[in-house]
C-alpha cells in the first residue's frame, strides 16, 4: 500500500496556498512538508495538524493506493 497526498496539494491550489503557507498555519516542520511532497509516509500527528489547520477530513488530504495500481501505472 502506498500514499498519496495528491489531494492535499489540489486542495491548497484550490485555497490559492503555497507549501509555505500550509507549513505556517499547521505548524508542521519543512522536512514534514518533504515528505508529504515526495508522498513518503509522515506521522498521523502530523496529518492531523494539517487537517486540523485546512478544517479538512483525513480522506481530503491523503489516499492509500493498493500497490496493483502503482505496477499498473508504471506500465
Amino acid at each position: 500500500m502506498k500514499v498519496s497526498y495528491k489531494k492535499l496539494w489540489k486542495l491548497l491550489i484550490d485555497r490559492d496556498m503555497k507549501k509555505r503557507d500550509l507549513q505556517e498555519v499547521s505548524g508542521i516542520s519543512s522536512s514534514s512538508v518533504a515528505k508529504l511532497s515526495k508522498n513518503e509516509y509522515v506521522s498521523m500527528d502530523v496529518l492531523v495538524k494539517v487537517c486540523t489547520a485546512l478544517n479538512a477530513r483525513i480522506e481530503d488530504v491523503v489516499e492509500l493506493i493498493p500497490d496493483e495500481d502503482i505496477e499498473s501505472e508504471d506500465k
